[in-house]
């Protein structure tokens, strides 16, 4: 190793540097361990946790952070989106943030086709401000909606256009940098450009032929130093030299890059192999009809994607088992179809669709982008981790080359789901490495050093975009000779001699198989009275780990439809994203940071999150963060008293039930908290936030409504005598309903709380066939019987969308059976954590229901969430209980009953009312999106012809969260990412379509709006 290779300075002691920053910087220093936890890992396999956070205000607060832990020999990494996928934002000393404030688009000038933007501009956001110029920024990542240009400069981002617009560095005119010695300059090209670093052209001029020879032979070699910039014939360019250097040279405060023309009416060519090998080995003849990207993907993702997002997000594809999708632009949309169909005459397969710009386009896109969160887990479910993230070959050499690694794979008895650019050779996958226990560790590493040897022996490049980090520098020597390896120790030593920026990196790198997070983590394993977490072998740490990093819920994807994180894109805090709470409980799995579920770390960090579930529809590794808050919650206070908006809040079902069981009683209560003082105290003492208003009690239940319509609904399901049931059933007689609760076993009260871990008595077994009368009636000759389950805010609250719900049912043809016994689904028992209590409430609502839906009644709820607890929460709290499993098969919201193929749903018997001419805007609750989606209720109100403005953010009330003293600022905040605007624009006769209670108190309680239920609506109710 030569002389001239960095040294490693000595750290400074933690609380001397801590208060330095705090006396040098006007933004955020954080040494808590919850903030350094939330930092301490990116979307890579790696933990290092950092002594302090900082948060710059501006680039003048980076700069004082970077002279202070300079002259205290702390290290500095710097961060933006943390999407890291190799580790190379997380490291020891200071994490500098740029992502939070230091994000101006500085200047955007259409003449010269060029921007200037500070490290945490996120690049979908200067695409927007580009786009009205008909500019864009040509490599695009496919998480460009939350990765920031400092992050794609120091990994030399590419993303599938870049087939078409070159990598990052192709794209980078100029930086402006500080070095590891504290040196200010802007990296330029051109003649003297490397005299701002002395002893850099000279060391350039000493190793010419080795530059020539070893660096920079095709377009993706990104690992390294890409030092093959700084030759002579290159333009001596030392800014597109630092791209991708991984801050381990410099850290970037500004950057002026080049922008590209946005290409008219581009044409996607989708075109079809037997398999991904075959696909890779027709890249080459496609290259020379210079397409603008071209990606490849294999069935199983495919498949993958089906089963996440359902058959309707995969438009037809060609036959084939592996697909290349390819972009053709063109003068114009003819021109652009005209090299679509040469493209696909060349493509050597017949299974080939061309596809003109537009939704089908756009959604086989989708499938490609989805890859980077979805290919974090194996087609078995089995969690796959990055670590062989994008290695890249040259493109004529990439067919073989995959034939080989999925040997290599084979023989490892590893999986993954492989895609990637294929029109530059660049191949992702992760990989189920057994790195959840240390005994994995070993394996693991040979896997990826015999990785490292195979895409050597091609040619290829350990890293074709996401740089190397933790996970490949070691990895280096497989790739380059010693001298090679020197030169980059050089390098480095005459820009950061003492080994300060992104120590452990590139040069003197740490081993691949140290730092890393998931072997460290403790089980903690499903208990009785929690959640079974089924899908993650009944353990919250597997769980939790889902997580991996990707980063999308810190992306605004209201625009396509997305919904998740309200409270980071209100705060803007990595504190209240899913990622940063999925980080602190990874955290309290590992137990050095964070020790237990008590622990304040936990609890502040889940404090604002809404348990709106968007994350569990919307994250791609499927997080569910929602249910995660409720099972801390119940670990933490089981046993213990509680916050008192638990015993208010969280039994709030309990007590509207006392207060409406007495009509006068009701009536006095809602009049005595209509005086705002006396509401003020009621409000406080109960820990809400005393801007809120009290819920209005109905004085009339929804069962004694329905008592009152004997000939709208009936009380049970009367049938003929039926044939014996099988051992084990209840036998029918005469006139009643196997379908009934058995009333001869006691259930739990819903107004008195069993002692804590005691049981209630079990219901008697279900009927496994099908009743006769409802057979009958699928098939037209006899009612057609509907459960109308009205919840407990439906039966207390406000009855009117059950109401409604019951004229809609019977103009639809149905028999409304509306059960003696009221079923509570426990879900405000969830919320707070308190799974004891919901458990009994759902035992007894299983005791209710379920018997209707294994005789093949259809069970319709009122409000979307407690219709989510059924489908979602209940069989994943009862995971052994068969009747668990079919009530939420058969558990329907009235949008998807009425839309339903027969024989459950009304088939031609039920068209919508005409609803010309009418504006609605539409909030869709949270639970009713993630769990059940939206698109049965579009569909209805597209055929009845309504004009639908549909909101894509949460509404901010989130059930108890917006009630909650402490969060009615947040709750607002996020009502204004779309509701309350929303509202504001819409004429006064505009109906607000909310089937929510949460969304509809919102609205009323903010904008003075009164909203309906989707029954209301279509009952004529406005």
């Amino acid at each position: 190793m030569s002389l001239t290779q960095p040294r490693r300075a000595e750290h400074t002691d933690a609380a001397e540097l801590v208060a330095a920053l705090r006396r040098a910087v006007d933004g955020e220093v954080s040494d808590d361990a919850r903030r350094r936890g939330e930092y301490s890992t990116d979307a890579s396999n790696y933990r290092v946790v950092p002594d302090v956070v900082v948060v710059p205000r501006d680039v003048d607060d980076a700069r004082a952070a970077l002279d202070v832990a300079r002259s205290l020999g702390a290290p500095v990494t710097s961060r933006g989106g943390g999407t890291s996928v190799a580790g190379n934002s997380i490291g020891p000393g200071v994490v500098l943030d740029f992502s939070r404030h230091v994000n101006r688009i500085l200047e955007l000038d259409p003449e010269s086709a060029t921007a200037r933007v500070e490290p945490g501009v996120i690049m979908s956001d200067l695409q927007r401000a580009a786009a009205p110029h008909g500019l864009r920024f040509g490599p695009d990542p496919s998480t460009q909606n939350r990765a920031t240009f400092g992050g794609m400069i120091g990994n030399n981002a590419c993303g599938p256009h870049a087939v078409a617009y070159g990598r990052t560095a192709d794209n980078v005119l100029a930086l402006d940098v500080v070095d590891g010695r504290g040196r200010s300059f802007t990296a330029r090209a051109g003649e003297g450009a490397l005299d701002v670093v002395p002893g850099l052209g000279d060391l350039v001029r000493s190793n010419l032929a080795l530059i020539r020879t070893e660096l920079g032979r095709f377009g993706r070699q990104v690992s390294g130093y890409s030092l093959e910039h700084l030759l002579p014939e290159h333009g001596a360019d030392l800014a597109k030299a630092l791209v991708g250097t991984e801050g381990t040279l410099t850290t970037t405060l500004g950057a002026t890059v080049r922008l590209v023309p946005v290409p008219s009416a581009p044409v996607l060519v989708a075109l079809g192999y037997p398999d991904m090998a075959s696909a890779a080995d027709a890249v080459p003849a496609l290259l020379a009809h210079e397409p603008l990207a071209i990606e490849g993907i294999d069935a199983r993702l495919v498949d993958v994607v089906r089963r996440h997002h359902g058959p309707a997000s995969v438009p037809e594809l060609p036959p084939g088992a592996g697909w290349l999708l390819v972009e053709v632009g063109g003068l114009d949309a003819d021109d652009a179809l005209a090299r679509a169909r040469a493209l696909a005459r060349d493509a050597g397969t017949d299974a080939a669709r061309v596809v003109p710009a537009g939704a089908q386009a756009s959604a086989l896109w989708r499938i490609r982008a989805d890859g980077a969160g979805l290919g974090g887990r194996t087609p078995s479910g089995a969690q796959a981790w990055p670590g062989w993230e994008d290695a890249a070959v040259p493109p004529e050499r990439l067919g073989a080359y995959l034939r080989d690694f999925e040997a290599l794979m084979a023989s490892f008895g590893v999986d993954g789901l492989l895609y990637g650019h294929f029109g530059d050779g660049c191949i992702h996958v992760r990989l189920d490495l057994p790195l959840e226990t240390p005994a994995g560790i070993g394996p693991s590493r040979q896997f990826l050093t015999e990785s490292a040897r195979l895409v050597a022996s091609y040619g290829g490049s350990l890293s074709g975009e996401h740089g190397d980090g933790r996970a490949r520098s070691e990895l280096l020597g497989e790739m380059y000779p010693p001298q090679v390896l020197d030169l980059f120790g050089q390098v480095k030593a005459l820009f950061d001699p003492d080994d300060l920026l992104n120590p452990g990196v590139l040069v003197r790198p740490r081993p691949l198989d140290a730092d890393l997070r998931r072997p460290a983590a403790r089980p903690l394993l499903a208990i009785s009275s929690g959640f079974s977490f089924a899908e993650d072998g009944g353990d919250l740490t597997r769980a939790v780990h889902r997580c991996v990093g990707v980063g999308k819920c810190r992306a605004d994807t209201s625009s396509s439809g997305g919904f998740m994180c309200p409270s980071y894109r209100a705060t803007a805090d990595e504190k209240d994203v899913t990622r940063g709470r999925a980080r602190v409980l990874q955290e309290l799995a590992n137990g050095s940071l964070v020790h237990d579920f008590r622990s304040p770390e936990v609890h502040a960090s889940l404090d604002l999150c809404l348990a709106c579930k968007a994350c569990s529809s919307d994250c791609p590794a499927g997080v569910d963060m929602a249910r995660y808050k409720s099972e801390v919650l119940h670990r933490a206070y089981r046993h213990r008293v509680r916050p008192v908006t638990h015993y208010v809040l969280g039994w709030l079902p309990r007590w509207s039930g006392l207060v409406t069981s007495v009509p006068a009683l009701a009536r006095l209560v809602n009049a005595v908290l209509r005086v705002r003082p006396v509401a003020g105290v009621v409000l406080r003492a109960g820990g809400m936030d005393p801007r809120r208003q009290m819920v209005r009690f109905a004085e009339q239940r929804f069962s004694a409504w329905a008592r009152t319509r004997p000939d709208d609904v009936v009380r049970s399901v009367p049938t003929a005598p039926a044939s014996p049931p099988s051992s084990g059933d209840h036998a029918e007689t005469p006139g009643t309903c196997a379908c009934a609760p058995d009333t001869s076993t006691p259930s739990p009260s819903g107004h008195t709380e069993a002692p804590e871990g005691e049981n209630p008595p079990r219901p008697a077994p279900l009927l496994e066939h099908r009743g006769d009368e409802q057979r009958d009636g699928a098939e037209g000759d006899g009612p057609r019987y509907v459960v109308l389950w009205a919840d407990s805010f439906s039966e207390t609250l406000d009855g009117d969308g059950a109401r409604a719900m019951v004229g809609v049912l019977n103009e639809a043809g149905y028999t409304v059976v509306v059960p003696d016994e009221q079923a509570c689904c426990g879900l405000t028992w969830i919320t707070t954590g308190q799974l004891d209590g919901a458990r009994r409430r759902l035992e007894k609502t299983m005791s209710v229901l379920a018997p209707y839906a294994a005789n093949g009644i259809p069970v319709v709820g009122v409000e979307p969430s407690c219709t989510a607890v059924l489908r979602s929460d209940l069989p994943d709290l009862f995971p052994d209980d068969p009747r668990a499993a079919m009530l939420a098969a058969g558990t329907y919201t009235l949008a998807e009953l009425l839309t339903a193929p027969e024989p459950v749903g009304p088939g031609e018997r039920w068209q919508p009312p005409s609803l010309e001419g009418v504006e609605v805007v539409a909030q869709p609750h949270c639970h009713h999106r993630s769990v059940m989606g939206w698109e049965a209720d579009a569909a209805i109100l597209a055929t009845a012809g309504a004009r639908v403005r549909q909101l894509s953010d949460c509404c901010g009330l989130a059930g108890n969260f917006g009630m909650e003293k402490g969060h009615y600022d947040v709750s607002v905040q996020v009502a204004e990412q779309s509701l309350l605007p929303a509202l504001r624009e819409a004429d006064p006769d505009t109906v607000y379509l909310a089937d929510g209670f949460s969304c509809r108190t919102q609205a009323e309680q903010l904008a003075g709006r009164h909203g309906v239920h989707l029954a209301q609506l279509l009952a004529g109710d406005r």
